[in-house]
């Protein structure tokens, strides 16, 4: 039975790729990854950059998870604006996660770059202000991120919002040139074929438990699934479920989105939306806070469009889907240690540009230089209350009222 989840655009479209065999016999790695998305496939090609011996285990298809289904919106920078996390952590601190958050940007790129990956990259990201409000903070995080460390953007007025957006009545943004867009899916398995071409082993439909495979390190990347390899881990996130649609192409893209931007807007429970390079709009907004999927994906993103672009509200949809995000308490990715064990999830949503980042700092980590890996490893964390039974409930109950906030 078709899975409901992933009717997407993204698979529809995929680059070709062979499928990899299952793990069945015996094999000895220097690292064994756990998980075949955007973290797990950027590990395992750069420890094998590294010379080390690598095995990828994925239970499903390389990029069946978020790293195949999100919205394919890169933007720089954490959950956090950097004004918060210089209020937080301090200077020094706020210096180094800027250093490696931002430089997240460089290394996606520079993937894409050396290893000929097709994944209709576009440059240019606008976060549209919901509330004049949410505007002002903006341009002050905005001001802020360039004085402080150099990173410059762009302040549009709600006077010029039309130079990138035509809908939704937003109260001005920030324009990113830096940032962009791209096709998720082949960016994950342009990474599998270079990972494939630097000598990992890459294994799908294979859980890890299967077949007798020893490493001496072990790294697991698995996000909104580390409840499965690590209960206690698995406390850290809860999964919130994401839906996206892909029209018919659009003739008149530029009556809608002129500088084809990818575009979030800044209410908890965002709209997010982009052209593809075919010109669909790919939009993605609403949350679901249980895993079952409405009964009409297609519908349930549809009322969202008809919000920002009340002309394209019975506009075709060709393609529906969804999946889960893990999501921890304050939204900064969880990575660390356990013996020879490391691990990075917890991205929330917010993980496009930085899983790149985190993979190559597993990599560094299982060589022995732990730095750059502390930076995020030593970021506080604390699990979910509640439990495995109320933990989903309580943060339900929280969520519900920052979503309830947007409509205040």
């Amino acid at each position: 039975m078709p899975d409901p989840l992933n009717n997407s655009y993204y698979a529809a479209t995929a680059n070709a790729w062979d499928a990899q065999p299952a793990f069945a016999g015996e094999g000895e790695y220097d690292v064994a990854v756990i998980g075949g998305g955007f973290t797990g496939l950027s590990a395992a090609l750069a420890c094998a950059e590294k010379g080390l011996k690598v095995a990828l285990f994925e239970k499903e298809t390389v990029g069946f998870g978020a790293s195949g289904r999100n919205g394919g919106q890169l933007i720089p920078g954490l959950r956090w604006s950097m004004r918060e996390i210089d209020e937080e952590f301090g200077r020094e601190r706020a210096q180094a996660i800027f250093d490696l958050a931002y430089g997240a940007v460089g290394r996606v790129k520079d993937r894409i770059a050396r290893h000929g990956i097709r994944c209709d990259l576009k440059a240019g990201h606008l976060e549209a202000a919901y509330k004049p409000a949410h505007f002002d903070a903006m341009q002050r995080d905005a001001e802020f991120l360039a004085k402080e460390f150099g990173w410059e953007s762009e302040i549009v007025q709600p006077r010029d919002m039309g130079r990138h957006i035509n809908g939704g009545g937003y109260h001005g943004g920030i324009y990113d040139p830096r940032g962009g867009h791209f096709h998720p899916l082949n960016y994950a398995l342009g990474l599998a074929r270079a990972a494939k071409d630097a000598g990992v082993e890459i294994f799908e439909h294979s859980p890890s438990w299967l077949g007798d495979a020893n490493a001496r390190y072990t790294i697991m990347a698995t996000d909104n699934w580390m409840q499965d390899l690590d209960p206690a881990l698995g406390r850290y996130t809860i999964p919130i479920m994401n839906y996206n649609i892909a029209t018919a192409p659009l003739t008149n893209w530029q009556d809608y989105l002129p500088s084809d931007a990818a575009v979030a807007d800044s209410r908890f429970v965002l709209n997010y939306f982009r052209l593809s390079a075919d010109k669909r709009l790919i939009f993605g907004g609403g949350e679901k806070y249980v895993q079952a999927p409405p009964a009409d994906i297609a519908g349930f993103v549809r009322k969202h469009i008809a919000e920002v672009f009340p002309s394209l509200a019975n506009t075709p949809i060709d393609y529906a889907w969804g999946g889960a995000v893990g999501v921890t308490m304050n939204r900064l990715p969880h990575m660390g240690r356990k013996g020879n064990v490391f691990f990075a999830h917890g991205f929330s949503g917010h993980g496009a540009l930085v899983t790149t980042l985190a993979g190559e700092l597993l990599a560094e980590a299982v060589t022995g230089t732990m730095e750059r890996f502390d930076v995020f490893a030593k970021l506080p964390h604390r699990p979910f209350p509640g439990g495995k039974l109320f933990a989903q409930p309580l943060a339900t109950l929280g969520l519900l009222w920052y979503a309830l906030r947007d409509r205040l």
